[in-house]
């Protein structure tokens, strides 16, 4: 399996405040991985830091095989349109309508008529579920549901490898929640999307990610499936799969008993 994303001996801090030290991971192409940790753990900052949004202090970030260190300002045009962002609340644009926030990507980047920017709008409207009619909404017409949804339509509209999801479930009720999750689900199956989020969504984490990537002591602490992060022994894994919630949540795989018995959590 070929790598999306591959991080180096980064370092992260903010005047003489160290938030990442030494922090190593790889993604590989088409996983579903959630970054998770306590508050203060640069979850959020190491995401922007791969969107080339912020500059760390030290280390090496390659995406799609692309070294942001050494990348012309070509090959970082070329893969800024190779991603797409869900930003937390949307981040949609208030005084344009549904139509023109989805299609707002495809004529920065892209220069395309007005007719096959049409097109690939009402289609990525129906992709995540929308009906024609919400093109013409306006972003204060829409439901916190409806609103992850455009702003999943727009992060698309690129038709992109990488998807980078911030908090993709937060605001939402249960329903609309269990409903987005499944949303990205199936688009990741059928786009073979590689997908990457910050969450705090237990039930979320557990049931899509193939990947789960714990930072805590400034670095990564443990990266892999479920299993494998249950298997290491740190304070944030013990209280965040093991307490109450947590072992509620994983109760729910099919096969908890014999997972937590090779992990020697029974």
């Amino acid at each position: 399996m070929a790598v999306a994303i591959e991080i180096k001996g980064l370092k992260t801090a903010f005047g003489k405040h160290v938030v990442h030290e030494n922090l190593n991971l790889t993604i590989e192409e088409g996983a579903i991985v959630s970054i998770i940790g306590g508050s203060g753990t640069g979850k959020t900052t190491l995401l922007r830091q791969i969107l080339g949004l912020e500059k760390p202090a030290a280390g090496e970030i390659n995406v799609l095989g692309i070294n942001r260190n050494t990348a012309s300002s070509e090959e970082l045009f070329t893969l800024n349109s190779r991603w797409g962002v869900l930003f937390q609340r949307g981040a949609l644009f208030s005084a344009l309508p549904v139509f023109d926030n989805i299609a707002l990507p495809l004529r920065e980047l892209r220069g395309l008529p007005e007719d096959l920017i049409s097109d690939t709008v009402m289609l990525k409207l129906q992709m995540v579920g929308l009906a024609p009619a919400d093109a013409n909404k306006m972003p204060s017409d829409l439901s916190g549901g409806m609103i992850k949804r455009v702003a999943l339509a727009r992060s698309l509209a690129l038709e992109p490898d990488l998807i980078f999801l911030d908090e993709p479930t937060s605001g939402l009720d249960p329903v609309s929640s269990d409903s987005f999750v499944e949303l990205i689900q199936n688009l990741h199956d059928e786009l073979n999307l590689t997908v990457v989020m910050v969450s705090h969504d237990l039930d979320t984490i557990v049931d899509i990610s193939t990947q789960i990537v714990v930072l805590a002591d400034r670095h990564v602490v443990a990266s892999g499936p479920i299993e494998t992060i249950l298997s290491v022994k740190h304070p944030f894994i013990e209280e965040y799969f093991l307490g109450a919630r947590g072992r509620k949540v994983l109760k729910n795989l099919p096969d908890y008993e014999t997972m937590m018995k090779r992990v020697g959590r029974s």
